[in-house]
């Protein structure tokens, strides 16, 4: 039975699990539910995540939430390549990656997007803290793929795969005209931290990137990424 994935555009934990799809080449059936219409509310997708989230994975009687749960299933799944290490050591750091950002990094992250996607007030005052501490993490994430070229050592991990999304989210929110006229340090990325922008590109030019992109930000692709 082929891999049922239930996902909403622009949730960057979906993203992640769309990616790593693409990556390790699996077949899936893609099910985007609209959060417009509260459809993560509804009998139907509660019923697989009672907590509403995406993404889910289902496959047959098998179902799984958390992205990072989804990741690490199928990198067991399909083996190559390994997207979580092949050593206990590279595992490790891959690993350690992921959390450093997900317990660190994305706590300042989320202070500047929810707000600009919720629709809520601003704070200028705590998005230009939240700046603050973003760069100093944007500069370590900068060094490591200067480096090495990825996040963990010279080859994709799921560390990168895991971090990429939420730096595209930051991006887009601080594209915002609200949010740019508040003149945060972080940006323009590509002036800022080059090494960063060089290893976007990277993964925007993985096979099969143009089908995880969020359907309403496709506008923005470049010309002649294909998409689904």
């Amino acid at each position: 039975m082929t891999i049922e994935v239930i996902w909403g555009s622009g949730s960057p934990f979906a993203w992640r699990v769309l990616l790593t799809l693409e990556v390790k080449g699996l077949a899936y059936e893609s099910r985007l539910i609209q959060f417009s219409r509260g459809e993560q509310r509804s009998p139907e997708h509660l019923a697989l995540n009672p907590r509403g989230k995406v993404p889910v994975l289902r496959d047959g009687a098998y179902v799984l939430s958390e992205s990072l749960a989804i990741m690490a299933c199928l990198d067991r799944r399909q083996p190559e390549p390994p997207l979580f290490g092949s050593t206990a050591e590279e595992t490790g750091l891959v690993w350690q990656a992921i959390l450093e950002f997900d317990n660190h990094v994305a706590p300042l992250l989320r202070r500047i997007v929810v707000p600009v996607f919720r629709g809520e007030a601003l704070d200028a005052a705590d998005m230009q803290a939240a700046a603050g501490g973003l760069d100093g993490e944007l500069r370590r994430l900068a060094e490591a793929v200067a480096q090495h070229g990825w996040l963990v050592g010279a080859r994709l991990s799921a560390a990168d795969l895991a971090v990429y999304p939420f730096v595209e989210v930051l991006l887009r929110a601080t594209g915002e005209e609200a949010v740019r006229a508040m003149g945060l340090a972080i940006v323009p990325l590509a002036e800022r931290f080059p090494a960063l922008e060089d290893w976007r590109q990277r993964i925007t030019a993985l096979p099969g990137y143009a089908r995880t992109c969020p359907p309403h930000w496709r506008s923005g692709l470049k010309q002649g990424e294909r998409q689904a």
